[in-house]
């Protein structure tokens, strides 16, 4: 298969948000990345091909993310394939059984995985979710309700938390 054929190709668009101009990134069939303006492109260095175009699952991706700024969309639907290890995937699938509007600590996200002393790995894997917003890391809370790390920064995580309460 050569980097031509559609399988090897990465599409992005950027949009605007409330928060910034946001990088979406997908390949044929998914979104892989929703990078904030000081994240490069995951892929861009590694001899993918990278097309700025129409496409399908990024024009769906602005489309919800511009109804979730809105105030109309509480939920994503979209197919997403992140590039983790298992672990993260895990984490991340847990993630968006977080519901609109509600924070859980480091600690409660391990314990749905299983094992509570894993908070400090679940920040870790938090801090790779490449689909911030979409897989709501932001949801994500120190134990004692402080917020802690995101890709955005604070004040982006604390815009959304405020933006999902309101």
């Amino acid at each position: 298969m050569n980097a031509a054929e559609p399988d090897n190709i990465t599409y992005s668009a950027t949009m605007n948000s409330p928060l910034g101009q946001l990088t979406l990134v997908a390949d044929a069939c998914s979104l892989q990345s929703v990078l904030w303006p000081s994240t490069a492109i995951e892929g861009s260095s590694n001899d993918l091909p990278i097309a700025s175009s129409d496409h399908h699952v990024i024009n769906s991706a602005i489309a919800q993310l511009e109804e979730y700024f809105a105030g109309e969309r509480q939920v994503f639907d979209l197919p997403l394939d992140p590039s983790g290890t298992d672990f993260q995937l895990e984490a991340w699938l847990a993630l968006r059984a977080i519901p609109f509007g509600t924070t859980i600590s480091y600690g409660d996200q391990a314990e749905k995985l299983g094992d509570r002393a894993k908070a400090r790995a679940v920040g870790s894997a938090n801090a790779r979710n490449p689909i911030s917003i979409i897989v709501p890391c932001h949801r994500v809370v120190g134990a004692s309700g402080a917020l802690t790390g995101f890709a955005g920064g604070l004040d982006s995580k604390a815009w959304l938390l405020d933006h999902e309460r309101q």
